[in-house]
């Protein structure tokens, strides 16, 4: 009897793709090992060094065991030392534009409760218009949307969504860059390259400002703003590389 060649191809691929993942991590990874400098709370490893990243290199920014960028181990710790994502109890959870890194981890610890949307990223769950969600009013005990919004032109009708999902005691978890001191934008700037000296990335509609604030107040938000000093002591802050991003914690 014939051995079917492409199916068994399929599956030598299948049976030695993970071992090869692993292996390039580990290679990745050589060059910043060996040492307990930083630590990254996401995939709970030590390191002489992390990694640049950035257009504008920012050193000391990626961990190369997890690929963790600082924000991601600020929200990481943030979850874990300050909330109740993890006491065992049934929760949905909203993941707009899910990080492959912490989606993972979303799964792993809420199950079914999880659920990650997006319009163009291949590992969402489902296809979704963060200006038009479409789940009814209170579906969500915690939302999470990171560096998100500056990418949305409808930005508030996104935000109002978010806070129609949002369960009356839950908690949503927003973060922005804030890079100027009052938020703008401009609709006539379309071109790649216009929005990379007007707005900073080339995919980004505006910039974000300290009055982000009010914008989530105008939406019905009662906002805290959390930074890594509101919880992190000096030592963790260097170790960790947490970055100097700031968290709004909104609630209805």
């Amino acid at each position: 009897m014939e051995v079917p060649k492409i199916n068994m191809s399929k599956k030598i691929i299948q049976n030695i793709s993970v071992p090869v993942k692993k292996l390039g991590k580990r290679v990745r990874a050589i060059p910043y090992g060996f040492g307990n400098n930083r630590y990254c709370p996401v995939c709970k490893k030590s390191s002489r060094k992390f990694g640049k990243f950035g257009r504008i290199p920012r050193f000391e920014a990626r961990c190369m065991h997890c690929l963790s960028l600082e924000r991601h181990r600020l929200v990481w710790t943030y979850l874990e030392r300050k909330t109740d994502l993890f006491d065992g109890s049934p929760k949905k959870m909203l993941h707009v534009a899910p990080e492959q890194g912490l989606e993972k981890l979303f799964k792993k610890y809420l199950g079914d409760g999880y659920l990650s949307g997006d319009l163009d990223s291949p590992i969402a769950m489902v296809k979704m218009d963060i200006t038009d969600i479409k789940y009814p009013d209170n579906s969500f005990d915690i939302i999470y949307c990171s560096h998100v919004l500056e990418h949305v032109p409808k930005d508030k009708q996104a935000i109002f969504e978010l806070y129609r999902v949002l369960k009356l005691r839950g908690w949503a978890m927003i973060l922005v860059p804030i890079t100027v001191e009052k938020t703008f934008e401009d609709p006539s700037v379309i071109t790649p390259k216009e929005r990379l000296k007007i707005f900073g990335q080339e995919d980004h509609v505006r910039r974000y400002g300290q009055d982000f604030i009010q914008i989530l107040t105008n939406a019905g938000f009662k906002v805290s703003k959390i930074k890594a000093v509101d919880f992190l002591n000096d030592e963790e802050i260097n170790r960790m590389r947490v970055g100097s991003d700031t968290i709004f914690i909104c609630k209805k």
